[in-house]
């Protein structure tokens, strides 16, 4: 069975880095918060060419520490899209905080500049851009200025952009904050759970790093409201570290994989996304069929995994009850209804990719 992303050979690829890292935080007897911790962070903020990067237990917690840090506290308004899974939806409820959904291009699948105006005109007083697929927000950076001028904080959500650019710039250094996930599967993905809350600001890396512990302005001193315990451990981090040097390639890797989809995969029944260059890393290859799920089917047949990244709007969730019963996003419910994701990840050989590619091609709608 083809699937949508082998971990066992990215471990295999990475064995030796990744037994030498763990035998080095075994011998060093650090394992919370220690020298890996600082190691992997400002590797990764110069990466980015970020002040500060944070790490947390995982990429939900990042959002979650990173909109308080911002200044998000309950019965707060906060505007993100319903196109993404939840996770940002998820954390704004355990604030207490209340989301407004903003619809999405049907093209690109992320928000727009117009998107976000109206959000804030409705009375958001955060704003979440989610980078969603890899794909950095075409308009990002005038969203950044719109919500500057107007004072609105802007988090940016990186958890499937890790590299992504646009005119030289990452994602996570256009906003006042960015959340990034370590997720297994991600760009960068650790061999567990992780996450980080990247910024240019002092006064929000400095909250962050105390909300991530407990609240402590000094040990056993808790100062800051709403915090908990929420830490990237040292094993984590050391293999992230061994991992970020080969980022850029990995994402090369996936982009390589895009194009031949998209410049292969020729079906009257399916529609691809337009090439967007370094603007892309290729986090998921999303492919859009009226028959979606008769492709689906034919792929299962073909000993090939898919998935539907993601199948329900936050808004429709049965969580909500009834809470949103009159609320619709034209674009948003048209793409849950479209969308279908064909692996895609770097240690997928060409031959592999080539069979995705046939299989496809062979449907009969």
């Amino acid at each position: 069975m083809q699937q949508i992303n082998n971990l066992a050979a990215k471990i295999e690829k990475f064995q030796s880095q990744i037994s030498s890292s763990v035998q080095r935080v075994i011998a060093s007897g650090w394992v919370i918060l220690g020298p890996e911790v600082k190691r992997f962070e400002t590797g990764f903020a110069q990466y980015l060419n970020a002040g500060h990067c944070i790490t947390v237990a995982n990429g939900t917690d990042a959002i979650e520490l990173a909109l308080k840090a911002l200044g998000v506290g309950k019965g707060d308004q906060v505007a993100t899209v319903a196109n993404a899974g939840m996770y940002t939806t998820t954390s704004v409820l355990a604030i207490g905080a209340t989301p407004i959904f903003m619809d999405v291009d049907l093209q690109t699948h992320v928000v727009t500049l117009e998107g976000v105006k109206q959000a804030i005109e409705a009375g958001a007083k955060a704003v979440v851009v989610t980078h969603l697929y890899g794909l950095a927000a075409p308009q990002i950076k005038a969203i950044a200025e719109y919500c500057s001028a107007r004072q609105i904080p802007l988090l940016e959500d990186c958890a499937q952009a890790h590299g992504a650019e646009r005119n030289g710039q990452r994602v996570g250094t256009f906003g006042d904050a960015a959340s990034f996930s370590f997720y297994p599967t991600k760009n960068l993905g650790a061999l567990g759970d992780g996450g980080a809350v990247v910024t240019n600001s002092d006064a929000i890396a400095q909250r962050v790093a105390q909300l991530r512990q407990y609240g402590w302005s000094s040990k056993y001193c808790v100062e800051l409201d709403g915090a908990r315990n929420s830490r990237l451990d040292e094993m984590q981090a050391a293999i992230l570290s061994e991992f970020l040097p080969h980022l850029d390639e990995s994402n090369a890797r996936r982009r390589e994989i895009a194009a031949r989809y998209r410049n292969e995969i020729r079906h009257a029944d399916v529609n691809h996304a337009e090439d967007q260059g370094t603007a892309s890393v290729a986090h998921l290859y999303v492919i859009k069929s009226t028959k979606r799920d008769a492709l689906q089917v034919h792929l299962r047949e073909a000993q090939i995994a898919s998935d539907v990244h993601y199948p329900i709007p936050d808004y429709k969730q049965p969580v909500f009850g009834k809470q949103f019963a009159d609320y619709s996003l034209a674009n948003t419910e048209q793409l849950a209804s479209l969308i279908l994701t064909l692996p895609c990840y770097p240690e997928m050989t060409d031959e592999e990719v080539s069979t995705v590619i046939t299989a496809v091609n062979g449907w009969v709608a």
